[in-house]
């Protein structure tokens, strides 16, 4: 869960950064800027992690699949 904080954080600082520099671009104005770099990318930051969480679980659950199925496999030949 740590590297899961971790990995989060620097995502969202680089979404911000990003966010805000096309929409300084596009813009000119600083207020609307950060505006639109802080609202958008936050709720994505926090999207993210919940999604990086889903992805870990789906993982596991296909890795114990395997290891079930593979642990048939050698028992039905044994």
């Amino acid at each position: 869960m740590k590297r899961d904080l971790a990995k989060t954080l620097s995502y969202g600082f680089f979404h911000i950064l990003v966010g805000f520099s096309i929409a300084f671009a596009l813009t000119g104005s600083l207020a609307i800027a950060s505006g639109i770099a802080l609202i958008e990318p936050l709720a994505n930051t926090v999207l993210y992690f919940f999604h990086e969480r889903v992805w870990k679980r789906l993982g596991r659950r296909q890795e114990m699949q395997r290891e079930g199925l593979t642990g048939q496999h050698t028992r039905a030949h044994a």
